[in-house]
């Protein structure tokens, strides 16, 4: 039971941070005139300060300690900080410069990178429904990145960037807070000293565009916190396969918001590959009922035959009932989350080995 609640925490979690950086490229543009590198060290400042109050709130200390005690897990938590800064401000200047559908394409290209390290670095396996999908949206990204006519580089960097800062996490095995903690405090010196830098040279716009303009920028620190402890929490309870199958949802509302909301151009080879995108999501939510359902099924049975075991073990009276109403009244079992399975040769798992 605290497995099948660990695999719904990760699950939900990862709906709601990918929901959420759906959604994003609706507030970046807000900030202008601030530029793509002035955003970024505001990312950065202020998410510390968010994660630092949410940190003395719960009274979450002693996990620093023991990370300044691990030489190879402090260089991950620097690796992982390097890895999401070169993805934040990609993705910034892509959105304010008017490249909101290149940008969501990356993240169609990046659960395909994220599932091909699942594979082959982590030995994760998928069924043959999940392999068909991505297929299909690996046919969508070429058909996508050919309506360009050249190679898309933001969504290749934004691509693996991501995928790579998502295996970090996943050998780190820390929790969503306490990660982007860890993370936000190195990107901070060097963050700061670029906003005083900005600062003396005049070309700062934190306190020269209006008090409205300033609360939008301490408010990246939310923008950013709150998708990312998210994530965090996903990425240590459900395998790299399945959180790249979720990571599908982000670019998903991106496109449709460079569309119906930027009124960015849309060749036919464009809705083209949409619309293969559509076909493998169809996909992978009928493969993940069929999954559930099979699931509960078996659960059902083991729990029936370990209950019919019982009056061979006890041969009274009242335990020739007991099994009998143990079986009434035993609750359902939870749904199976419709995770990709382990290691092969292993049982669904709901964290990979560090």
């Amino acid at each position: 039971m605290k497995a099948d609640n660990e695999q719904r925490t990760g699950l939900l979690s990862g709906f709601g941070a990918y929901g959420l950086w759906g959604l994003v490229p609706l507030f970046w543009p807000l900030l202008k005139p601030s530029g793509a590198v002035e955003i970024l060290a505001h990312r950065m400042v202020w998410s510390l300060a968010v994660v630092g109050i949410a940190l003395l709130a719960l009274r979450r200390w002693s996990w620093i300690r023991e990370l300044a005690r691990q030489p190879r897990k402090l260089g991950l938590t620097a690796l992982a900080a390097s890895v999401i800064s070169v993805n934040w401000g990609l993705y910034i200047w892509a959105v304010n410069n008017g490249q909101v559908v290149e940008a969501s394409l990356g993240y169609f290209i990046n659960p395909l990178v994220t599932i091909a390290i699942g594979v082959l670095v982590l030995g994760e396996r998928l069924r043959r429904a999940q392999w068909a999908a991505v297929g299909i949206g690996f046919a969508a990204v070429v058909v996508l990145a050919v309506g360009y006519g050249r190679p898309p580089w933001i969504s290749l960097v934004l691509a693996f960037s991501f995928a790579a800062y998502g295996l970090i996490k996943k050998k780190l095995d820390m929790g969503g807070l306490e990660s982007l903690t860890a993370e936000t405090a190195l990107l901070f010196p060097p963050a700061l000293a670029y906003l005083l830098w900005l600062g003396v040279q005049g070309d700062s716009t934190f306190a020269t565009e209006g008090m409205g303009h300033s609360l939008l920028l301490a408010a990246t620190g939310l923008v950013t916190a709150i998708p990312l402890v998210l994530f965090g929490a996903a990425a240590i309870r459900v395998p790299l396969s399945t959180l790249g199958l979720l990571q599908y949802m982000a670019p998903v509302f991106q496109f449709g918001l460079g569309v119906l909301y930027f009124h960015e151009a849309m060749p036919p080879e464009r809705w083209a590959g949409f619309s293969l995108v559509w076909a493998a999501l169809a996909i992978l939510t009928w493969d993940a009922l069929r999954t559930s359902r099979r699931s509960r099924a078996r659960l059902a049975a083991a729990a029936a035959t370990a209950l019919g075991a019982g009056p061979q073990e006890v041969p009274s009276e009242t335990s020739r009932t007991a099994p009998r109403e143990g079986l009434r009244e035993a609750p359902a079992p939870a749904p199976a989350a419709t995770l990709a399975d382990g290691p092969a040769g292993s049982p669904p798992q709901t964290r990979e080995p560090a």
